[in-house]
């Protein structure tokens, strides 16, 4: 026997890739259903061969369900998510919604696993940005400790929805097609489309995702702040994040300096990354082989390089980090969660009910 699984958010740029994870993954499926809003009821999507209607997501559409995969924006998840745990289902959140809440965990399975044990039925999966820093730090951490880290993103548009990637092919059109003046191209999406403006990101590149909180850091980058400090379990941890949106469409790319609680030998530093769970080396600088979003897009993995010795800190450590943001940065952490849950027996209803149904 196998579970019942519903992605909710089915035809989103996540969704679908969850789909197809879904197909790529050792979880045992009996029976899949796809779940969206009420524009897309009656379409259809393929797993394993099999065209499958897709429904529209409302109160009642969890009974039987065993594991929920939530991906259609924050408010779908904090209203629809306690139902689906009521029923009896294990929700994966990938939306912000859940990811500080003490009762959920936030977790990436090659760093943080034992986190899921006593999870009570919504599980939280980090921001795509955190998830590959995450994976590249992991094992320097482990080995070396970590007191600093700072980071700038480079992320791809991808990262905003399918509507971002129109968008920003349109603008490319406008000035290469048409010759419309890149400042000029219209803009109604980037860098964030609930904020008061809107930037052009063809030939360009925007110091903002997201939107600006008190402190003048986006939400975005308080994000990278405050999860890496959840899931590495350390308050005391100093990060600090500057994300900035390039005209990339998929795999986002982190420039990571870090220093470490101790004296890193880099030879060693690069094999403890070799050799960790979902991370691959990409350094032959000699060769010029570091990672490539291009390359990424696809994969799986989090591609690590450019891994080099501060020339003033003794224990100041940079890295490149370049990862799929639609996979392992959503789609694939979200199904390895599922896995994960079902290699240590944790896919069960809750003994309580601790979340409010709205």
């Amino acid at each position: 026997m196998g579970y019942t699984v519903a992605v909710v958010g089915a035809t989103g740029a996540v969704g679908t890739q969850m789909i197809k994870m879904l197909e790529e993954s050792v979880l045992p499926i009996e029976k899949l259903r796809l779940l969206a809003s009420a524009r897309s009821v009656g379409k259809t999507l393929t797993f394993m061969g099999q065209e499958i209607t897709i429904e529209e997501t409302c109160e009642d559409s969890f009974e039987g369900v065993d594991i929920a995969l939530f991906s259609a924006g924050g408010s779908t998840s904090a209203k629809f998510a306690p139902y689906a745990v009521k029923a009896g289902a294990v929700v994966v959140d990938n939306t912000s919604y859940f990811r500080q809440n003490p009762q959920v965990p936030l977790v990436v399975p090659e760093v943080n696993p034992d986190a899921l044990d006593g999870h009570k039925g919504i599980v939280a999966c980090p921001n795509c940005s955190t998830i590959q820093m995450m994976v590249a730090l992991e094992p320097i951490r482990q080995k070396w400790g970590l007191d600093r880290i700072i980071v700038s993103t480079y992320q791809a548009v991808s990262g905003a929805g399918q509507s971002a990637i129109n968008e920003t092919l349109n603008q490319y059109a406008q000035v290469i097609n048409d010759g419309v003046n890149p400042k000029e191209v219209a803009a109604n999406i980037l860098p964030s489309g609930g904020d008061k403006k809107h930037y052009p990101i063809a030939f360009n590149a925007l110091a903002q995702i997201d939107l600006f909180t008190d402190n003048d850091y986006t939400y975005e980058e308080m994000k990278m702040t405050n999860e890496t400090k959840k899931i590495m379990s350390d308050e005391n941890i100093q990060v600090s994040a500057t994300c900035v949106r390039i005209p990339v469409l998929s795999a986002h790319s982190e420039s990571i300096y870090i220093e470490t609680k101790e004296v890193a030998p880099i030879d060693q530093v690069k094999a403890a990354i070799s050799a960790f769970p979902g991370a691959i080396l990409e350094d032959d600088p000699k060769n010029q082989v570091y990672p490539q979003a291009v390359q990424a897009v696809g994969q799986k993995e989090t591609f690590v390089g450019r891994v080099r010795k501060d020339l003033d800190a003794e224990k100041g450590i940079h890295m490149w980090v370049v990862s799929d943001n639609l996979l392992k940065g959503a789609a694939w952490n979200s199904v390895q969660i599922a896995e994960t849950l079902h290699d240590r027996q944790l896919v069960k209803p809750t003994e309580e009910m601790v979340f409010e149904i709205k």
